[in-house]
């Protein structure tokens, strides 16, 4: 039999994450998580920061109970820091899953031609972003290694205070609101 697959999708808004999932979930047969759906189906124009991390935990175990499963899974919700890659390497490791993740990088300026035709085209599956939104968010984003891509990098250990990956994910991702 052969091992699930995990892809994570990396990038900023606009740069084709969730074009990269559709993909991955038509020709890998894979289940796509996409946060934005959800946010949107859930809290329709609101946006809380304080839903978001539960919103994404709540994606990743039912990703994670699809790859014990054998279902290939396609998270799509960015995934900013190395941190949240390292720990859902590792997390994808521990079900038994093979991790794949794809990346690609956009400018400011077509991260806005982008995001401007996608909220005229499809209002109900975005939020309104300013340029200094987009301008903060590029100044959180950890741009991944080659070698963190291509998982020749090992994992990283835990933040300092966490034991293990698994800790650190019930933090970065609590249970609830």
């Amino acid at each position: 039999m052969t091992r699930p697959i995990l892809f994570l999708t990396i990038g900023m808004p606009g740069c084709g994450k969730t074009t990269a999932a559709r993909s991955f979930e038509v020709e890998h047969r894979a289940l796509r998580l996409t946060k934005d759906e959800w946010m949107k189906a859930l809290y329709g124009e609101e946006n809380p920061s304080s839903a978001s991390g539960v919103v994404e935990g709540r994606l990743i175990a039912i990703a994670l109970r699809a790859l014990t499963l054998g279902t290939n899974v396609a998270l799509d919700f960015g995934l900013w820091s190395r941190d949240e890659r390292s720990a859902l390497r590792d997390a994808g490791e521990q079900a038994g899953a093979s991790v794949i993740m794809w990346y690609a990088s956009i400018t400011l300026e077509e991260q806005r031609r982008r995001h401007d035709i996608r909220l005229a085209a499809e209002p109900h599956w975005t939020w309104p972003m300013s340029d200094e939104d987009l301008a903060g968010w590029a100044g959180l984003f950890d741009v991944p290694s080659q070698g963190e891509l291509d998982g020749t990098e090992p994992i990283d250990s835990p933040p300092t205070g966490f034991p293990s990956w698994t800790d650190w994910m019930q933090h970065r991702w609590p249970a609830r609101v």
